[in-house]
């Protein structure tokens, strides 16, 4: 069987029986997802080597799939690509065929993976494509929030408070899944695919490791033992040639152009040619003396400022020249000479936004540069300010642009005459160089190197007098420049120069010149050579066979020798002899490093080396015989250059001498080098100043090296060969990869078809302590969505192959988008640089960590469970009290009589009538701030006596019943709340419908009304009206509403006599409320819970009726609910009551509504801060215009049923404490369903030790956030790496008793242990009220015991994580005050890794990811971490915002995303206490209902 699976019949050999078992064992992981099925192949494959009959010329390791068909494939896909190359499609760079084939064949032998692909908005795509736009499905859906996610108002967060927990019996066709997901859902398939995507084992296989339960180790990479070692001896160091002595050799370069200026002055030196080719100047040498002279002394004689010449000798002058302008250049350079200046040749900056430009600003102000050389014609087409004169562009020192055409210059004095001194070691010029991370370097050369390194040129390149040179290369730099102005000046050669905009229009150019001119050396970059093969065919009459060298400046690049190779099959035909062409190596530091000679030249025949990827990946070198497909083909770069001695030395650490066998960094001592960065000293001393040494330390020289960022080695016949760059070099999981030989490798995945001009750009960027590669590549406009997908997957699967390593993010943007370097290239720390920033805006993602992050810390194993007992001992013993803590005493603080008295709020209310019937309780207030209604005392009993009256008249309702009251904030609600306790009804608070947003609001009323049992609703007639619609019935079934009454005209009518309940215990009201979860849970308020909730809230904020209390809280459920309809009644104080809604039209309503009414208390919620922030942050000034003043304000609570917000609060007290508002006076309160007042006001204590200093607010901690992972408590210092600021929630009620306990064992915990808070109180609910009959469930909600220690205290578990902390502090009774930290709610915690993370945690540090990131809620599918982001910005960003997210949420949490959502501001819903409901955001998601914009599927 296992043979069948192969696909290649075996001869009857037959296997032995430990073969047998090996293949057995194989099939065994395969199955059960072990092992890949690449990995599978592979070793079976080899098990199978020797039972096999070879097929002939394919390898063994490739015969368990039958690869022959596919190998013919790609190579019948290569010639049919090589067909299809039209002239327009050149790529900056080209491949190998080898390596095309390598690619193919490493392609051909992965089974097609069906990836996700990601799902964008129409919108997004650049181009769109129907098959990959997700419609949202319309799928009949529940009563459920979801559904309204699509049709929101602009950018108005949907304030949706409905419910996920649908009722037994409640259409509950619709979803029957696991998880509540549509079947149909689009989004689920894709995710299900993602999940067998991941199934597949990382690479490589994790090591075993210790980690303490504490500090969470980061998995180290242990080395391989089986990892290729190098095993050759210790190498020497190689010495070039001596320089030759040459009889009338000049004793400086400027005395060389003297010399031929004044003898040969006819002689042509350079010629200059336009984008057709023609010939528009020929610069003289003659005319090259005498201009560089009167540029000289015009320089130091005729430019001063405050009468002062504005350079003296060693000044540094800029040279900014086109291209296309090498006369003015060569002009310009030796005239700087001449005059003792120093030339700092840069490119010219055409906007004010060019990539990299600001550093090299950066570097003319640390050269000193104040003056600019130029042309007419490039100082014209700078950009200009207003005034004309050209910007200063951004990071630029202030520059004098000084034009040097003819009629600027001034003719020298008879008596001045320049120094024409020997070389020294002055400098001469600076060439600048930018750096891996894209900071500009300015290299300074001294007049002897200069004139060193023309001599070694000249000596092994042949050069002689009068020969000509055409160059296609940047002559202000690096071979352009070494070549084509200095050593050509030296031998008084001619250089024809082509400038690169003739070579964009016409890449034979050069060719072309070659011809015309005779030239007997030409200078070109492997790219020229392969642009003009793309175009030979139209010509037929080239000849080259004028060349006696064509020097490659690229030779050390990967893809240099398959140009090579392609040049010469091509022209050789052509007169083109093989020893012609001459790879060399160079380096900004250390110039020319090595270059290969002609035989004639006494050059050995040139190297090639086929060496092994993996060997390479850990510095070894060896030539590789059985592994066709990863390899490095490699061609030598020639010997070392005379006069120089070189040696290979370990890139990191101290420069030992490799072995033979190992590449290290190529370093060279000679006198033709760099020698220092400018005014960089520390790192010129470790590049220019090198002393490489022996194993046993021994330095091998005592001249220094210097270091020149090429990675290579010596091999046979001293050849040089190089096979990398320092600055491409990328380390990930201690292996080393080249940036270049990744994109050789990306290239060759349909490279013509694809990739736009082959622009790839490939570097790492550091994520949790690793090197991580990124691959940006730019896509053909035409490409369709699944072209680009196609291309991405294939390209992950090339690179896996054949370098064996991951690629963390893949990325596509539009063609030319990607920053240019001067010449047409890639601005590679440009382009790091935006993609770090999220400024690449990518129009296709591909994530992969999954595959590529492999050191995160191990998942956290559960100990054995600790039973409680233990735990307490362990506490003991540590030390650590139990955490437990409690409010004041109620018993002694009041007298029982009046408690008793206050038993029934109804009673209250009509005592209240009668004593003090004109008594206000409340005050309305509308948008415009002025009153909308009052109501005193005896009005409200008036009112609540229609009520109950018309309830039973008309409603006909018993005693007991259930009526909902669907009102608007108001005191109609308030009084039909009366109006039901008079009539011995159970009334029932529900927020009305929206009237825009029906289809999602009214489901919730409809549900509330059902599992409530009402059996009557009141409202008014409006909302009558608006129940009972055409547009009601669309939304929910109208006819099954109960009894509909409206309250707005009801007759004056007295009730006979006023319920008075038989039990405290009776049912008073029931409060309903979604969580966050989005689970609608009502609980059972008795009278006796509710008289304890006013009493607790009127002794800790002490409430009488002289005081006067603000409250902007919607009034339906929870702390609101009671501050707006119990607590006035209870204490006789008055409230002002501010609708949040209103606010929406009027943010300021309710902050001047406090000043004006000189409010000491108020209370809002976190959604009304949020609004006052927002809303505000620019106007306080215009505020303080109008009189609002808040320095009454002694206390401002936040009522809140989560973890308090410090940011929102901090920012709140910020900005209004310029209108008076103290920071001590904001504080948090602390609810939940089963008791909804557990803490409350701010807490008024002093310090132990009562020191004069203030303190920072003492009611703030930080955290270290691993440890609460673990559910630890560890307080750390502000500022602390992985710290996070908790605030306590305010001073615990009165009557309030609350403990820490475990949430499996239910064993009391110690104060350092994150657990659920408990709470034992009289204003407890006493259970919750539901439909289905499952009491028993949620029965330990409210009735839960200790498992150990006090195992009598009846206490309500509420679902909350916290910790209490004993503080420093006393209260007024001289106590120790305990504060109780909310952490978060439990049911919105995600257990993932072994550890529990809280979703706001890691929300903070993706919103801090990006400016454009508005809101973000994050929840879990399937183990998978889902991100949802709100995108403020242009729809470009979205793209941006996956790579950057993936980021922090690895290094802050050490977890992988799974999936990134982009959507519109507002899509994520909150509730009317502004919390994130991300239960519902999730089942939107996942039944395809938010309209992403984008959704990316992490690998």
């Amino acid at each position: 069987m296992a043979a069948e699976r192969g696909g290649c019949c075996l001869e009857a050999v037959p296997l032995p029986p430990e073969v047998r078992e090996s293949l057995a064992e194989l099939e065994l992981e395969l199955s059960e997802g072990d092992i890949t099925q690449k990995g599978y192949e592979k070793k079976r494959a080899k098990l199978l080597a020797r039972y096999i009959p070879l097929i002939q010329g394919v390898d063994p390791s490739l015969q368990a799939e039958n690869r022959i068909p596919g190998s013919s494939q790609a190579t019948a896909a290569v010639s049919k690509q090589q067909k299809s190359r039209s002239t327009n499609s050149r790529d900056e760079r080209f491949r190998s065929d080898v390596h095309t084939e390598a690619v193919q064949a490493a392609l051909a032998k992965y089974k097609e993976r069906k990836m996700p692909m990601p799902s964008k908005r129409r919108s997004v795509l650049v181009h769109s494509s129907v098959e990959t736009y997700t419609p949202p499905d319309n799928h009949s859906a529940p009563p459920d929030v979801t559904t309204g996610l699509v049709e929101h108002l602009h950018h108005e967060r949907p304030q949706v408070a409905s419910v996920r927990g649908i009722p037994r019996g409640y259409n509950s066709s619709i979803l029957e899944t696991a998880d509540g997901v549509p079947v149909n859902s689009r989004v689920s398939s894709k995710i299900q695919q993602l999940l067998n995507t991941l199934k597949r084992p990382k690479r490589p296989p994790l090591k075993e490791f210790f980690v303490d339960d504490f500090e969470e180790l980061l998995e180290v990479q242990q080395p391989d033992p089986n990892q290729p070692k190098p095993e050759g001896g210790q190498m020497t160091v190689l010495k070039g040639e001596p320089l030759g002595v040459v009889t009338n050799w000049p004793p400086s370069l400027l005395a060389a152009l003297q010399r031929w200026g004044t003898t040969q002055p006819k002689t042509p030196c350079l010629t200059a040619l336009d984008t057709t080719g023609k010939a528009i100047y020929t610069l003289t040498y003659g005319k090259l003396w005498s201009r560089s002279l009167k540029l000289a002394y015009t320089l130091l004689n005729k430019l001063t400022s405050k009468n002062e010449p504005l350079l003296k000798p060693g000044h540094r002058v800029a040279l900014v020249f086109p291209n296309s302008d090498p006369v003015m250049f060569m002009v310009a350079f030796y005239g700087c000479l001449l005059a003792d200046l120093v030339p700092v040749p840069i490119e010219v900056p055409l906007t004010r936004k060019d990539a990299g430009s600001q550093q090299i600003g950066f570097l003319l102000g640390s050269c000193g540069v104040t003056l600019a050389l130029t042309t007419d014609v490039c100082q014209k087409g700078l950009p200009k300010a207003q005034t004309g004169e050209v910007v200063t562009f951004k990071g630029w020192p202030r520059l004098v642009w000084f034009v040097m055409d003819g009629k600027h210059l001034a003719k020298p004095a008879k008596d001045w005459h320049p120094q024409v001194r020997d070389a020294s070691a002055d400098i001469a010029y600076i060439e600048y160089k930018t750096s891996k991370e894209g900071s500009a370097m300015g290299i300074t050369i001294s007049h002897a190197s200069m004139l060193a390194h023309c001599h070694a040129l000249t000596q092994s390149c042949g050069y002689s007098e009068a020969e000509t040179l055409t160059n296609v290369l940047d002559f202000k730099r690096e071979a352009g420049l070494w070549h084509g102005v200095l050593t050509s000046v030296m031998n008084r050669m001619h250089v024809v120069s082509i400038p690169y905009a003739l070579m964009k229009v016409n890449p034979l150019s050069w060719i072309q010149k070659v011809c015309s001119y005779k030239a007997r050396v030409a200078v070109v970059k492997s790219r020229d050579m392969h642009w003009s093969l793309l175009a030979q065919r139209d010509q037929r009459d080239v000849n080259l066979s004028s060349l006696r060298m064509l020097i490659v400046a690229d030779g050390a690049n990967p893809w240099s020798i398959s140009s090579c190779d392609a040049f010469l099959n091509v022209f050789q035909s052509r007169g083109l002899r093989p020893e012609v062409i001459c790879p060399c190596a160079s380096s900004s530091e250390a110039l020319t490093v090595a270059i290969r000679r002609p035989p004639d030249l006494g050059g050995p025949p040139p190297g090639k080396a086929v060496l092994s990827m993996n060997c390479l990946s850990y510095s070894v070198i060896r030539v590789d015989t059985e592994e066709k497909l990863s390899v490095l083909t490699v061609q030598d770069v020639g010997q070392v250059m005379p006069g120089a001695n070189v040696c290979v030395v370990k890139v990191d650490g101290t420069p030992y001498l490799c072995k033979t066998d190992e590449v290290g960094e190529i370093c060279v001592n000679s006198g033709a080098t760099g020698t220092a960065y400018y005014g960089l000293l520390g790192i010129t001393k470790n590049v220019f100043e090198t002393i490489p040494v022996t194993a046993a330390g021994v330095p091998v020289s005592d001249q220094p090296f210097t270091r020149t960022g090429l990675l290579g080695f010596i091999g046979p016949d001293s050849l040089v060969f190089v096979v990398g760059k320092l600055d491409g070099l990328m380390v990930v999981n201690i292996r080393k990869h080249n940036a270049d030989d990744v994109v050789a490798t990306a290239l060759a995945v349909e490279p013509m078809k694809f990739v736009y001009r082959g622009r790839i750009a490939v570097f790492s960027v550091t994520v949790l302590h690793d090197d991580r590669i990124v691959l940006v590549a730019e896509q053909r406009p035409d490409a369709s969505e699944e072209d680009s997908f196609q291309w991405m997957s294939r390209v992950l699967q090339a690179i896996d192959s054949i370098h064996q390593v991951g690629v963390y993010c893949l990325a596509l943007v539009p063609a030319n988008t990607l920053p240019k370097a001067p010449l047409g290239g890639i601005h590679i720390s440009e382009t790091k640089q935006r993609f770090l920033e999220g400024a690449l805006h990518p129009c296709n993602v591909l994530m992969c960590p999954h595959t590529c992050v492999t050191n995160l810390p191990k998942p956290r194993q559960k100990q054995p469970d600790v039973g409680p007992a233990s735990m307490i001992v362990g506490n003991l013993v540590a030390g650590k009290r139990i955490a437990q803590a409690s409010g004041r005493d109620v018993t002694q603080l009041e007298d029982n009589d009046q408690a008793r008295k206050f038993l029934y709020l109804a009673d209250v209310l009509q005592w209240r009538a009668q004593t003090t019937p004109d008594h206000p309780l409340f005050l309305l207030l509308n948008s415009k701030g002025t009153v909308a209604s009052t109501a005193s005392c005896v009005q409200l009993h008036k009112k609540a006596e229609r009520v109950a009256a018309a309830l039973m008249e008309k409603g006909r309702l018993n005693v007991g019943d259930h009526v909902a009251l669907v009102y608007p904030p108001g005191v109609d609600l308030i009084a039909t709340f009366y109006g039901c306790l008079y009539a011995g009804c159970t009334p029932i608070t529900v927020r009305p419908p929206h009237p825009q947003n029906l289809a999602t609001t009214l489901p919730t009323v409809k549900m509330i009304v059902e599992v409530s049992k009402s059996a009557c609703i009141l409202t008014t007639q409006g909302i009558m009206k608006l129940l009972k619609s055409k547009e009601a019935a669309t939304a929910v079934d109208i006819k099954t509403w109960p009894t509909i009454l409206d309250t707005d005209d009801i007759p004056k009518k007295k009730v006979a006599n006023i319920f008075r309940p038989p039990s405290p215990d009776m049912l008073a009201y029931l409060d309903f409320s979604v969580s966050t979860t989005g689970i609608l849970a009502g609980v059972k308020m008795s009278h006796a819970a509710t008289s304890a909730l006013c009493r607790s809230v009127k002794l800790q904020c002490e409430l009488y009726p002289s005081r006067q209390i603000a409250i902007c809280l919607d009034p339906y459920c929870g702390l609101g609910f009671a501050l707006w309809c119990l607590c006035s009644v209870y204490s006789g104080h008055q409230s002002i009551l501010v609708p949040p809604l209103e606010l929406e039209s009027n943010v300021s309503l309710w902050l001047s509504a406090v000043s004006q009414y000189k409010v000491r208390v108020t209370f809002c919620s976190y959604s009304v801060m949020e609004m006052c922030t927002k809303g505000l942050g620019t106007q306080t000034d215009v505020l303080r215009m109008k009189g609002v003043n808040l320095s009454c304000v002694r206390t401002c609570m936040v009522v809140a049923e989560e973890r308090p917000r410090i940011a929102l609060t901090q920012s709140f007290s910020k900005l209004f404490k310029d209108l008076g508002l103290s920071a001590r006076s904001v504080s948090t309160t602390f609810g939940c369903r089963v008791n909804v007042a557990i803490c409350l006001q701010p807490n008024r204590l002093r310090k132990l030790a009562e020191q004069g200093t203030a303190g920072p607010d003492p009611t703030t901690v930080y955290v270290d956030m691993r440890a609460l992972r673990h559910d630890r408590v560890r307080l750390v210092e502000r500022g602390s790496p992985h710290s996070l600021p908790l605030m306590e929630s305010g001073k615990i009620l009165p009557g309030v008793k609350v403990i820490i306990a475990h949430t499996e064992t239910k064993g009391p915990l110690g104060d350092s242990h994150l657990g659920e808070i408990w709470v034992s109180s009289p204003h407890n609910a006493t259970g919750y009220y539901t439909v289905y009959g499952e009491e028993a469930l949620h029965a330990d909600h409210f009735s839960a015991r200790l498992s150990f220690g006090d195992t009598q205290t009846v206490w309500a578990r509420t679902g909350y994580l916290g910790f209490l902390r004993r503080t420093e502090l006393t209260d007024a009774s001289g106590e120790r005050h305990d504060a109780l930290y909310v952490v978060g709610s439990l049911d919105e915690t995600l257990e993932l890794r072994g550890m529990r993370y809280h979703p706001i945690d890691i929300e903070t540090s993706v919103i801090r990811a990006h400016k454009s990131i508005a809101e973000c809620a994050v929840f879990t599918w399937t183990n998978l971490l889902v991100v949802v982001v709100e995108l403020e910005g242009s729809e470009q960003e979205a793209l941006d915002l996956v790579a950057l997210v993936t980021n922090v949420v690895l290094e802050e949490h050490y977890l992988i995303v799974g999936v990134v959502v982009i959507v519109d501001p507002g899509v994520i819903p909150i509730n009317s206490r502004g919390e994130k409901q991300r239960m519902h955001l999730r089942d939107g998601f996942l039944a395809d209902q938010l309209d992403p914009i984008y959704v990316a599927y992490n690998m």
